[in-house]
């Protein structure tokens, strides 16, 4: 009984460390300004690891459809209290290479943590500081859909997020067609994930990179950047950032066509 109620005390912390990063004042209006290049209204974004709603949020703000993902219940209650929108499809999903289900190991310290990487879960601690006092007490099935799977019902989306600590090459396996854009998260110690959202992406069609730092909310480089480039930078340490967003745009998107 006093495990349930440490536990309990550590993820009401979590919970308020993350409100205050993800939800605090004029981060909205950053978040809009980053994913409009990426959003029309009318237009479909897949938000995969919804997390506590910022993501949704700002696509909505845009004029999206929202699709939204979020396998844990309690992310979830905390979503709909914080994203109101009616029109957005908030579904108690993860995604992954195929259907079924599948376990997802969670932080209830920091309840955002929340993976279904079993390798990476087991090495992120030693391969990165910030992960080293992580635990990962909490684990639930969890049904598991794919990329496919969304396109076939909700549409073909002009903006994926993917933030589903060290699973995103997987989310990317189940992915078949070339869509315009989407963003992957990286995290310092883990970058052959990120090798592998590339390969994936390599498989698809011909895509260009950049990069968010961490929480930020502009990109990097002034330039997108060809898939040896980003490999490049990857395999020099990403100038040992903690982690961000690895950005991919299919070279044919009017982003990339109006800097030529």
């Amino acid at each position: 009984m006093r495990r349930l109620y440490l536990q309990r005390l550590r993820c009401a912390g979590g919970l308020a460390r993350s409100l205050f990063i993800y939800w605090q004042p004029g981060r909205q209006r950053g978040l809009q300004r980053l994913y409009q290049p990426f959003i029309q209204p009318g237009s479909v974004a897949f938000d995969i690891g919804a997390h506590l709603g910022d993501r949704s949020a700002a696509f909505h703000a845009l004029g999206a459809k929202v699709v939204a993902l979020e396998p844990q219940p309690d992310l979830a209650k905390w979503f709909k209290r914080l994203v109101k929108p009616p029109t957005i499809t908030l579904l108690p999903l993860a995604a992954g290479p195929t259907e079924g289900f599948a376990e997802i190991a969670i932080s209830p310290s920091n309840p955002t943590l929340a993976t279904l990487a079993t390798e990476w879960r087991e090495q992120i601690g030693e391969r990165n500081a910030g992960f080293s006092q992580v635990r990962w007490e909490q684990h639930l099935q969890v049904p598991v859909t794919t990329l496919d799977t969304l396109i076939a019902e909700y549409g073909e989306p002009s903006f994926i997020k993917i933030d589903v600590e060290g699973f995103e090459a997987d989310v990317l396996a189940g992915l078949s067609c070339p869509v315009a854009a989407l963003s992957v998260e990286f995290v310092a110690g883990a970058l052959d994930v990120s090798h592998a959202c590339v390969s994936q992406l390599s498989r698809l069609g011909e895509y260009r990179y950049n990069v968010v730092a961490g929480e930020q909310r502009h990109f990097r480089w002034a330039e997108w950047q060809t898939p040896q480039a980003v490999s490049g930078w990857l395999n020099a340490g990403a100038e040992a950032l903690p982690s961000g967003d690895l950005y991919a745009c299919r070279s044919d998107h009017p982003l990339l066509l109006s800097a030529v």
